[in-house]
């Protein structure tokens, strides 16, 4: 009976073991692999380890520049003009030159799909006024939103003592970046011309293969200097269902793609997303008292996803509306309420309500012939 014991604590010590060293990206010195809605980590390994992350840092410069265009601070078509600083910059180049002037779009496309450290500064020097002063709304803007573990000391990625991150927070850089969804226009990009102020044309050559070479592949960012090796941040979508990887420290670009594909097909063979309820779905109808309208739409906001297993079986959600108190006036967008999703009784999933037009409030003597008109009618 002691050697079945033995045996069987053998099998199950052997079992544990082989689970625990399973590695799909045996060649990275980090990596990590969430779900892009929900943050939920299916993958990691030395995900918090500080290292350098080269090019990578270009993802925080891209989203300060996308939300500079929400904010309306920024646009597109505004012309930007290169400083001798910019043009001097090493590395990875669309090689402008100094003096010369260029749009938001065309040099977004230069840092996304050619990883253009002059296009990076410029861009820098144009939103913080300073390099300097733009480097530090980078790192303000990234503990906001939880990349606890980053420090940039430039915009563009290059080598420099204490200039680090983290896979985990470069997956929370790109889950925020990717809020902005307009940006996977210029990542997914294979190869586009730059036309240069002199007639001339720069080729630009995506640094992510994977854009061509794995379906659903639209982004996000490469990185490669020698002290950090060969990185990769990538996104993939199919159907309904958005995966981020990271992968860091590789020691070629060979292993980079080939990591980052076996953590993506991971991903999608393992898992699916059950789409609950659409974006701007009707959920409930709300009655207004007071208001210029007497009845309004909570519709909401986000897509209702849930992620799960592709072996586990179906389940069945409950879900159950909480509607906030009504004050008048509010706006097209104003979060009114939740959808909570259920799962025997617990709330796994919420999601927030919004309306879909403008309710303003009405005065007395308004609110008092409405009333009447009501009673005349029988409503």
């Amino acid at each position: 009976m002691k050697k079945v014991l033995l045996i069987l604590l053998s099998f199950f010590s052997w079992m544990s073991i082989s689970l625990a060293q399973e590695d799909y990206t045996p060649n990275a010195k980090s990596a990590i692999l969430v779900d892009s809605l929900s943050g939920k980590v299916l993958y990691e390994k030395n995900a918090d380890e500080k290292l350098p992350p080269a090019s990578m840092t270009k993802l925080a410069s891209m989203l300060l520049i996308m939300e500079s265009i929400d904010n309306e601070t920024l646009k597109f078509d505004d012309m930007v003009t290169i400083s001798e600083e910019a043009a001097n910059m090493g590395g990875s180049q669309v090689f402008l030159q100094a003096g010369e002037s260029y749009s938001v779009r065309d040099l977004l496309k230069s840092i996304a799909i050619a990883s253009g450290n002059d296009a990076v500064y410029a861009m820098s020097e144009k939103i913080g006024g300073s390099h300097e002063e733009f480097v530090n709304m980078l790192n303000k803007r990234l503990k906001e939103i939880g990349a606890v573990n980053t420090n940039f000391v430039n915009a563009h990625g290059l080598d420099a003592e204490g200039h680090y991150s983290t896979a985990r927070d470069m997956s929370i850089i790109a889950r925020e970046l990717l809020k902005h969804e307009k940006i996977l226009e210029y990542t997914s990009i294979y190869e586009e011309y730059l036309e240069k102020n002199d007639g001339s044309r720069i080729w630009l050559v995506n640094t992510n293969k994977l854009v061509r070479y794995y379906n659903g592949v639209d982004g996000l960012k490469t990185g490669f200097t020698k002290t950090a090796g060969y990185c990769l941040t990538a996104t993939a979508k199919k159907d309904n269902f958005r995966l981020i990887s990271v992968v860091m420290g590789e020691d070629t670009s060979e292993n980079r793609s080939a990591d980052t594909v076996k953590l993506l097909n991971y991903g999608f063979n393992t898992y699916k997303v059950d789409l609950l309820n659409k974006k701007n779905e009707v959920v409930k109808e709300l009655e207004i008292e007071k208001g210029n309208k007497s009845k309004v739409n909570a519709i909401l906001k986000h897509d209702v996803s849930i992620l799960r297993k592709k072996s586990d079986a179906g389940i069945n959600y409950d879900t159950s509306v909480k509607i906030n108190d009504i004050k008048l006036p509010l706006k097209k967008g104003d979060v009114v309420g939740k959808l909570e999703v259920l799962d025997n009784g617990n709330v796994i999933k919420s999601e927030d309500l919004i309306i879909d037009e403008d309710v303003s409030k009405i005065n007395y003597f308004k609110h008092l012939y409405n009333s009447f008109k009501n009673i005349i009618s029988g409503n």
